[in-house]
């Protein structure tokens, strides 16, 4: 039988090795690299490249602007009400969080050209990723894990357009940061009544987030889940699942006018997330059984059992 070897996950993880130099480290420790993509420590420059991609298909990338064209026609104000109406009722069914995560390993998200991988792999590489640098806070673990189990709409017939991808406000102007902004909104009727197309809109001055319609998807939805099945992560790590996707404000800097005084507090706690989320999509898959057993001790700390979707 043949000897088990640990790689230590500090040194693959680290981002200051550039692919030569992981590679020769794998083969120091007598592992066989034939056959392995060394995406790992991907230039950050050749994440969320939306026109030309250095890493996704040409096929790959038509689905992506095909997502995002579908997503910034159909998202107005009427239909996230809509949505938030129908899913607060969490009627699709009741599962553990271990059976979400398998139910997701089916979705390939079509709005991300950073990955073509099932989404599962990525749930994991995030998580350990925070897990190797924030390891006192098991509840950042946690929420890597879990952030995007708001995903299995797409499992349930929601096209990903209305489950994935970057999310915006609606109710008031859209923001030049936004993806494919200055293309995909031509027919969007929201974009020509003056009710909404304002920088304010139907809203005031530092309302808050969380009285801002955010265009539907899997953040808000699972972030609902949470809260109405009694979930003990912290508000920090509640903020992360629910605004992760938020790109215009979290990077792109515009809405800040829309934001109270949480807001700008929880905003540091997004960015430190983002950074896992973002830059983990390059990592060497993970051994999804046998990390198992710890992410299910997290689980069954802050959000155990089966719980209503």
């Amino acid at each position: 039988m043949d000897p088990l070897i640990a790689i230590d996950p500090s040194q693959v993880y680290r981002p200051e090795l550039d692919n030569a130099d992981k590679e020769q480290w794998l083969k120091s420790q007598g592992i066989d690299t034939a056959g392995i993509e060394f995406d790992v420590g991907r230039d950050k420059n050749h994440f969320r490249e939306f026109e030309e991609s250095s890493v996704a298909s040409k096929e790959q990338m038509e689905t992506v602007k095909r997502t995002y064209k579908l997503m910034h026609t159909y998202q107005t104000v009427d239909f996230v009400k809509q949505k938030k109406a129908k899913y607060e009722k969490l009627e699709l069914g009741e599962y553990t969080i271990m059976e979400a995560l398998d139910m997701i390993n089916s979705v390939i998200d079509e709005a991300d050209p950073d990955t073509s991988v099932p989404n599962i792999f990525h749930a994991f590489q995030t998580a350990e990723r925070i897990r190797e640098i924030h390891p006192d806070k098991d509840w950042f673990h946690l929420v890597g894990l879990i952030h995007d189990l708001g995903k299995i709409l797409a499992t349930q017939g929601d096209p990903h357009w209305c489950v994935t991808g970057d999310t915006f406000p609606v109710g008031c102007a859209f923001a030049d940061s936004i993806v494919y902004r200055d293309t995909s909104f031509v027919d969007n009727p929201d974009l020509h009544n003056p009710q909404y197309n304002t920088k304010l809109g139907i809203y005031k001055e530092n309302c808050g987030l969380d009285n801002v319609l955010i265009s539907w998807g899997h953040d808000e939805y699972l972030y609902q889940v949470l809260v109405a099945n009694g979930c003990t992560i912290p508000e920090e790590g509640l903020c992360m699942i629910r605004y992760h996707s938020l790109y215009p404000w979290h990077t792109g800097g515009d809405y800040t006018y829309l934001c109270n005084n949480k807001d700008v507090e929880m905003l540091r706690w997004i960015r430190e997330f983002n950074k896992f989320d973002l830059y983990s999509k390059g990592d060497v898959l993970p051994d999804i059984d046998a990390l198992r057993p710890y992410y299910q001790s997290l689980i069954d700390k802050y959000v155990p059992g089966k719980i209503k979707f």
